[in-house]
């Protein structure tokens, strides 16, 4: 495994000796966004945020027959143009995307991090876009300081850095599977859709190693 250096991205990015190019990215709306490892992305239009409502917790349960809200009755949809400031309060969980739509090459995955200059403003930015990914970056954006931080839409706030594999993998044989494949809003978790919770409210409340002596009673 091994980083892109600006070489590589810009190869990947335009194309080499007649090859198409191996990593779509659209808009780019500047050169400058390639850098020495990274490629700086910008802050999209649409929001979610985190609200206080009269659910005590977020429910991430696999009973599909709860009328109890789920993890999007905790969001709150909005929306800013390009130049406009948004508002992120301290300890506030805010999820977002990137102005740019990206193509991934089945051969390599990205890493997603803030910009050093954000970073020392108490933003913090993480995930992973998988060999194959289609669709605009997923930001999940939260203010580790005590200070609201306001971000302008269209900035530079992220970077993203594609480290190369030894090999291909098969996402788009798996992309039905995907939760958030192709997605070019920001969208709720949807961990409550993990196919193992089902099976682990079927299970006994306590799970024993095979031969351990049953001293429940």
């Amino acid at each position: 495994m091994s980083l892109w250096t600006r070489r590589q991205l810009l190869e990947a990015t335009q194309g080499s000796e007649g090859a198409p190019p191996k990593l779509y990215i659209s808009p780019l709306l500047s050169p400058t966004q390639i850098g020495q490892v990274s490629i700086d992305i910008r802050l999209g239009y649409d929001f979610l945020v985190s609200v206080l409502n009269r659910q005590p917790t977020i429910r991430v349960v696999g009973d599909e027959s709860s009328m109890l809200p789920g993890p999007k009755a905790h969001f709150q949809e909005t929306r800013r143009e390009v130049g406009d400031r948004f508002v992120l309060y301290p300890n506030q969980l805010v999820l977002g995307t990137s102005i740019e739509y990206f193509a991934m090459p089945e051969d390599a995955y990205a890493e997603i991090a803030p910009r050093s200059s954000y970073s020392r403003l108490g933003l913090a930015v993480g995930g992973i876009m998988q060999p194959g990914f289609r669709g605009c970056v997923p930001l999940e954006l939260l203010n580790h300081g005590n200070v609201p931080v306001e971000l302008t839409v269209g900035a530079r706030i992220c970077q993203v850095r594609i480290l190369q594999l030894d090999e291909g993998s098969d996402y788009h044989d798996e992309a039905a599977e995907r939760k958030y494949y192709g997605q070019v809003r920001p969208t709720v978790s949807k961990a409550a859709h993990d196919s193992e919770l089902p099976l682990l409210l079927q299970l006994p409340r306590v799970i024993r190693a095979p031969g351990l002596p049953d001293r429940s009673g």
